[in-house]
């Protein structure tokens, strides 16, 4: 097999560390394109291509992540990671821990952690490397990377919610919520959302967003029931999809360009978190992206003309 074919194969899994280290499709992907011309360049051809790349690939993500740690610092408002559709990885043995690992709620816990203990919680809770390979993929002794595992899995464990287990009846739940969602459905979103649900937007202060998260049955309800029924009304569409492992949408305009993707997270049975990402630094692989304040102003206007009686 040719170092082509090698990488092509592994890709998918390069992605996936490098995109749960990092939280950026974009970073992730320079990360993994770095790795190719890493490996491309390498005089000699390592024994395992999977351990040579992915050790690579999580450098590469690590010193990529530290930089941008400062950055995030100074983020204006919420940051959430960039809302993936797909994962293009899978494991049928892992399939679980993949969807969960890969939620918004797992990556925000994660930004929490330190680079080198994301990094081994990643390859080590995630996708089942051994510590040797840890060790050498981080620059660590062994020793240190199980204290550095301990740590990680201590956070994550103490902040990770209990996801729906059934995904039928997450879907089932997400089809009733966002009906009443398009619908501005304000009893029927009730019926649907956790007693201390919170709602919050990532907009980096470049989309028009909450200003402050909401929380709470009442409050979210109403808040959902008056976004979505203005947007229909001038050609929106809601699109569901999963979005991060969990049931989300992706709102879109007439042209079909992309506004922003919200993503849910239930557990027992209800809607506990409601995540908006809107920053347009953050959707464009997913789409054309709508100009954000531009629909704003056209809500506005369509109400003052008596399209939106709301």
């Amino acid at each position: 097999m040719s170092r082509t074919d090698e990488f092509e194969e592994l890709r998918p899994l390069l992605f996936a560390i490098a995109y749960r280290i990092l939280g950026s499709v974009s970073e992730a992907e320079d990360a993994v394109q770095e790795s190719w011309l890493r490996y491309e360049a390498s005089p000699t051809r390592p024994r395992s291509a999977k351990a040579y790349l992915s050790a690579v690939v999580t450098r590469v993500s690590i010193d990529v992540l530290r930089s941008a740690r400062l950055t995030r610092e100074q983020y204006v408002g919420p940051w959430f990671p960039e809302p993936l559709l797909t994962d293009p990885y899978e494991d049928p043995e892992r399939s679980a821990e993949l969807a969960d690992s890969l939620s918004m709620a797992a990556l925000v816990l994660l930004e929490r952690l330190s680079p080198l203990e994301r990094a081994v919680f990643v390859l080590r809770e995630v996708f089942g490397f051994g510590f040797p390979d840890i060790a050498s993929a981080v620059g660590r002794s062994e020793a240190a990377c199980r204290q550095l595992a301990v740590r990680a899995r201590r956070h994550m464990d103490a902040g990770r919610p209990r996801f729906e287990a059934d995904r039928k009846e997450r879907e089932e739940l997400a089809e009733r919520f966002f009906d009443a969602f398009r619908e501005g459905d304000v009893d029927g979103l009730r019926e649907l959302l956790a007693a201390d649900v919170s709602m919050a937007g990532d907009s980096g202060g470049k989309a028009p967003q909450w200003a402050k998260p909401v929380s709470g049955t009442e409050n979210v309800a109403r808040v959902l029931a008056a976004v979505v029924p203005p947007l229909l009304r001038i050609g929106f569409a809601v699109e569901q999809h999963y979005v991060n492992g969990q049931p989300g949408a992706i709102l879109r305009d007439r042209d079909g360009k992309v506004l922003n993707a919200l993503a849910l997270d239930i557990v027992d049975g209800r809607i506990q978190t409601i995540r908006s990402v809107i920053n347009p630094d953050k959707l464009g692989h997913v789409g054309p992206v709508a100009d954000a304040w531009a629909v704003k102003r056209e809500v506005v206007e369509a109400r003052k003309a008596g399209a939106d009686p709301a």
